[in-house]
């Protein structure tokens, strides 16, 4: 881990002077999981493409504004979480009424419907759209990313109490959508 720091801190250097093809290393190292990030949070693939290469375009054209290319992670996703609100803003600008998200159908709520022959990740991303977005960003980040809790509340610039709140609730929401996906049909399961 620490030997690909320093090598990315090597690219992130040898790119603000002008070295293109550094970049391109950082680009092909980060892309699929900034892709996926931006992916989870908008819930349309075309969407995320294009928002993930914005994101990128960002980050070279202002590379030289990252003061610690050791929190190169913390600052692309930070870029990245600002195209997806972008994206969230201009819908919302563009109509009234909540826009329905492409390619989905609409909302997709789960609670209370008994999820019978699904593929557990199918389930977990249905889930996970049972949530807030504000919720469902900071489960990606922390499960899926592995990020801090002061490294999430600097991507999405909230504190990191109400970062830890988000999480927590998120996660008990989860717990109670995802619980009749855990337990065989036709078994309760009491409290004790």
């Amino acid at each position: 881990m620490i030997f690909r720091e320093v090598e990315d801190r090597d690219l992130i250097l040898r790119a603000r002077e002008g070295d293109v093809d550094s970049f391109n290393i950082l680009v092909s190292r980060w892309e699929k999981k900034v892709y996926n990030y931006i992916l989870r949070a908008v819930r349309d693939r075309e969407d995320a493409m294009d928002l993930c290469q914005e994101t990128f375009l960002k980050s070279y054209r202002s590379l030289g504004s990252l003061q610690d290319p050791a929190r190169f992670p913390q600052w692309l996703f930070r870029i990245a979480h600002n195209e997806s609100v972008s994206l969230f803003r201009k819908r919302r600008f563009e109509s009234d009424e909540e826009v329905p998200e492409r390619g989905t159908g609409g909302p997709v709520g789960i609670a209370g419907t008994r999820i019978q022959h699904l593929d557990l990740g199918l389930a977990v991303e249905k889930a996970l759209a049972s949530l807030s977005p504000e919720q469902r960003e900071v489960v990606i980040l922390k499960i899926y990313y592995g990020f801090k809790f002061d490294e999430i509340a600097e991507i999405v610039t909230s504190p990191a109490s109400t970062v830890k709140s988000r999480l927590y609730t998120a996660l008990e929401v989860l717990k109670d959508v995802l619980a009749p996906v855990a337990r065989p049909h036709g078994v309760e399961v009491r409290e004790v």
